[in-house]
């Protein structure tokens, strides 16, 4: 298990907490990571994010914040572990009607892991231009359709989340 002290903040009303390089670290890669968390006797599960430059950041969502009053400023103790298992993740309607109405990329996308399923989705939500999404949905189903079971040519240790990030990197808090 891995131990940290995290800070929480926020960026354009999303709750954060960056890790320390020192805990980012000791897990497997600087992308994408699922992990076993626990936070005040609450244990989850979800994907901790690149922050473009070689650490990582927690996302605490609404319902995350809510379950364990957690708010902006707040000291939190993180302790958590890399899975190796990965939930199936939610898709958007737009992705999985592409899939619904091709029958071969959706064949390729049942054969692909979970792992690789958020890795399609990191990077089709990864723009809040809705041409360049569409282009990007296109795109997937055309490399599922050849058989391509992961995406390719972007940097997966980018932080890939468009309402947190400029150019990649993940915004810092801003300063007091």
């Amino acid at each position: 298990m891995i131990h940290s002290e995290l800070e929480i903040y926020e960026v354009n009303s999303w709750l954060v907490a960056r890790l320390p390089d020192d805990a980012s670290q000791q897990l497997p890669s600087r992308s994408q990571v699922m992990i076993n968390g626990r936070i005040n006797d609450h244990s989850f599960q979800r994907p901790l994010e690149p922050d473009g430059q070689g650490s990582h950041w927690l996302h605490v969502d609404s319902e995350l914040a809510k379950e364990l009053k957690i708010k902006y400023g707040d000291k939190i103790t993180f302790e958590f572990e890399a899975s190796k298992e990965w939930p199936e993740p939610t898709l958007p309607e737009d992705f999985s009607s592409m899939l619904k109405t091709d029958m071969v990329a959706k064949t390729t996308w049942d054969k692909a892991t979970p792992m690789a399923h958020w890795e399609w989705l990191r990077w089709v939500n990864s723009t809040t231009n809705h041409d360049t999404r569409l282009k990007r949905i296109e795109v997937s189903r055309s490399k599922l359709t050849r058989g391509m079971r992961r995406p390719c040519c972007f940097n997966r240790n980018m932080c890939c989340i468009p309402e947190v990030a400029k150019s990649g990197v993940l915004i810092p808090p801003a300063a007091s």
